[in-house]
């Protein structure tokens, strides 16, 4: 009975620990400093900064919008890399392309973004 005791009281601390862990195991690294270096690069601080809005919507606010969503990452990633039409000051133009191929870099400043 003793044994039986241990071991369910080892199972459960185990599944605890596994399931405050595995929320964090997709988490990636953000190299923040790459990030907003890229960003700058880019000219996105133009529009955009990361608690207020200037032209653009505050990174803050980006990252509210895709909390929790699945398709965040690939919606965003098609945003900055393909330059569709927004809207600003009621004039549609273009959205500026990300100045870089790299899809590690890129998908840095997705999560860059999406930890605001």
């Amino acid at each position: 009975m003793k044994i039986k005791l241990q071991s369910s009281l080892i199972h459960a601390t185990l599944a605890i620990g596994l399931c405050s862990v595995l929320p964090n195991a997709n988490a990636q690294a953000v190299d923040v400093a790459a990030a907003e270096a890229l960003l700058k690069d880019s000219k996105c601080t133009k529009c955009h900064a990361v608690s207020s809005k200037k032209d653009g919507p505050a990174l803050k606010e980006v990252a509210s919008k895709y909390k929790g969503k699945a398709d965040a990452e690939s919606k965003l990633t098609k945003h900055i890399t393909t330059g569709p039409k927004v809207k600003v000051d009621g004039f549609e133009e273009d959205h500026a392309i990300i100045k870089t191929k790299d899809a590690a870099a890129i998908k840095n400043v997705i999560a860059y973004i999406l930890t605001r």
